[in-house]
């Protein structure tokens, strides 16, 4: 029998071993053919290392490849802002080991050109296809709804013109931007709840927006002269009824006219039985309060407010049996004023949720106030009373006090100055028009946040009162447009439904809840809008998730708001500010930082930015 030598089998060996950690020749092959034919378009050298078939694309590290942990693969490409020109071809995937590995392809902002073809379908595995910013065109091919890995895609800023493909049919899909293009038609039924990023502005998409559309503002829309319906002012013109249509709503027309006859003799009674009452309060609160009245005023009702929704009137008649007087903490100008004053001055209602509601308020002496009325905390009097009183030792310039309180057995006032510069929330969504949000004022804002936040965590820790409801428009702008938390210390308010809500952590979801590691994951929050100046809008978007699922593809330039891209600010202060962000909205809440190591690394990304300033200067 015969036997080869030993150092045949080692060099055999050593071979296998080679190719098994190794990407295939056909992949090399393919991957060069592919970037040879846009770079050669280009009469450009473009600075990149690898490309060609005498080095290993995994191992080598060729420019924008980015290979599974074994080096055998090739999962991502990256080749955005490369100068790569000439017509999009899909060679790669037509290799069946690379076609079933690649799950990423960028090409942003090129001169590619062309269309895309119908052999893109053959990467079935892609998650991520990003081709924004180039010169295509065409119809997109019907092969992309075929694609059901995809999670995102983008194809802004191109020439694509027809109709969509059916691209709800990808039922994992979680990002659609195709802005400025010439794409027609109806937009596709997308299961939206899923989304965390649509836009096709700046098309001639027509058509009403499909059910959930809503849920994006219409920044997302606009551009679309054919388009209707929610979030876009302009409605849908509603379609003739038909003759079962008619039959059916004859029906429910006479069902609602049989219950709306039974609510109005049910409300009759109940209102006859409330005055009854209320006129039994009265007799006994005449004893004590003089001239104080808790029924509306005029000027309430010709200032247009509803009793019902919006009236500051509509306070419990158990409250006249309380108090008659604010306590007055800390204002001199308001001493006098009488809970009854605010009852019967006019009132703005500025946001309502779930427990309460704040209004503007226009005092008979021109005083303007802000008042935020609490319902149904399940505070006692004197604990309320005493959490104020303690709320007023603690000062802070940029922590904005209470100026007096109101309580009864089943809601409480709070009075403070009204700011007229409006909240952060507003700043950063557009409605302060005019006014530029600029990269060292959002920097300057998160600073003054974290450090006042600092101040009140050490000097409340062992109260244990915690702010509870950091959003950004609970920060508002004093008259120097300097940030001014305000709130601080009341009862959370987690289902307001004039502003955006998706903020908490993890932990309360849970119902298992540090209130000062909670106001961390909420301050990295508003971190995260003022670096992306992206708008949280209902429970459907989770801002944080969305950011760490960006930085998770390696895609971390992406999160930043545009506008700061374009004014030019320093990218590396950014992505530290970024990271400070992460890192408070870790869904762990022992993994958070504390808030005076946040406000230390923030003022350093501070001092760093005027630093630079003084130096360009």
């Amino acid at each position: 029998m015969n036997r080869f030598p030993i150092w045949v089998l080692l060099l055999l060996f050593f071979s296998l071993l080679h190719l098994a950690n190794s990407v295939d020749v056909d992949t090399r092959s393919i991957l060069a053919n592919f970037f040879g034919a846009l770079s050669s378009n280009n009469g450009v050298s473009t600075p990149i290392s690898g490309w060609n078939l005498t080095s290993d694309p995994c191992k080598d590290r060729w420019t924008g490849i980015f290979c599974d942990s074994k080096n055998t693969a090739v999962r991502k490409i990256y080749l955005d802002k490369m100068n790569l020109a000439g017509p999009l071809n899909v060679s790669i995937c037509y290799v069946p080991s690379l076609a079933a590995s690649l799950s990423v392809l960028s090409l942003i902002n090129n001169n590619i050109s062309g269309e895309i073809p119908e052999e893109i379908a053959n990467c079935m595995h892609l998650t991520r296809l990003y081709l924004s910013g180039n010169q295509l065109s065409g119809k997109l091919p019907q092969s992309l709804a075929r694609l059901n890995n995809l999670k995102g895609i983008g194809i802004s800023d191109n020439k694509f013109t027809g109709e969509l493909p059916d691209l709800a049919r990808i039922t994992g899909m979680e990002m659609f931007l195709a802005e400025n293009n010439q794409l027609s038609g109806k937009i596709p039924n997308f299961e939206f709840s899923n989304f965390l990023l649509f836009n096709v502005s700046f098309n001639n998409f027509s058509g009403s927006i499909p059910r959930n559309g809503g849920k994006f503002s219409v920044s997302s829309f606009m551009g679309n002269p054919g388009l209707c319906g929610p979030p876009l002012p302009n409605k849908c013109p509603k379609k003739g009824p038909s003759t079962d249509d008619i039959l059916m709503y004859s029906g429910y027309f006479i069902l609602g006219l049989a219950f709306l006859l039974f609510v109005i003799v049910k409300i009759m009674k109940r209102k006859r039985e409330e005055k009854e009452k209320i006129e039994r309060v009265n007799k006994v609160a005449a004893v004590d309060i003089s001239d104080n009245k808790l029924g509306p005023s005029s000027a309430e009702y010709k200032s247009g407010v509803s009793r019902s929704e919006i009236s500051m009137t509509s306070v419990d008649a158990d409250s006249a049996m309380v108090s008659t007087s604010l306590i007055v903490l800390t204002s001199p100008v308001i001493n006098g004023l009488k809970f009854d004053d605010l009852l019967k001055a006019p009132a703005e209602l500025l946001g309502r949720g779930k427990h309460g509601s704040l209004y503007k308020v226009i005092c008979d002496n021109g005083m303007v106030l802000a008042v935020k009325r609490i319902k149904d905390w399940t505070i006692s009097i004197n604990e309320f009373k005493l959490r104020m009183q303690r709320l007023d030792q603690v000062k802070h310039p940029n922590v904005l006090p209470a100026i007096a309180f109101y309580c009864s057995r089943k809601e409480k006032l709070l009075v403070y100055e009204y700011l007229q510069n409006g909240s952060l929330f507003r700043l950063l969504h557009g409605t302060h028009m005019g006014v530029r949000f600029e990269w060292t004022s959002r920097l300057n804002i998160a600073a003054t946040i974290a450090e006042a936040l600092a101040f009140m965590h050490q000097e409340l820790q062992e109260d244990g009162i915690a702010h509870g409801n950091l959003k950004s428009s609970n920060v508002l702008l004093n008259k120097n447009l300097e940030a001014c938390i305000t709130e601080y210390g009341l009862m959370a308010d987690e289902e307001s439904q004039s502003i955006p809500n998706n903020i908490t952590g993890p932990e309360s979801k849970a119902n298992v809840m540090n209130p000062f590691k909670e106001d961390i994951y909420r301050l990295g929050v508003i971190l995260l809008q003022l670096l992306t100046g992206k708008l949280v809008q209902n429970n459907e978007f989770d801002l944080a998730k969305w950011v760490h699922s960006v930085i998770s593809e390696e895609w971390t330039v992406e999160v930043f708001d545009r506008s700061l891209v374009q004014e030019g600010a320093s990218e590396e202060r950014m992505l530290h500010l970024l990271q400070i962000a992460i890192k408070c909205t870790k869904s762990k809440p022992e993994e958070r930082p504390s808030i005076n190591q946040v406000a230390v690394m923030i003022n350093s990304i501070k001092e760093d930015e005027e630093r630079s300033v003084v130096l360009e200067s």
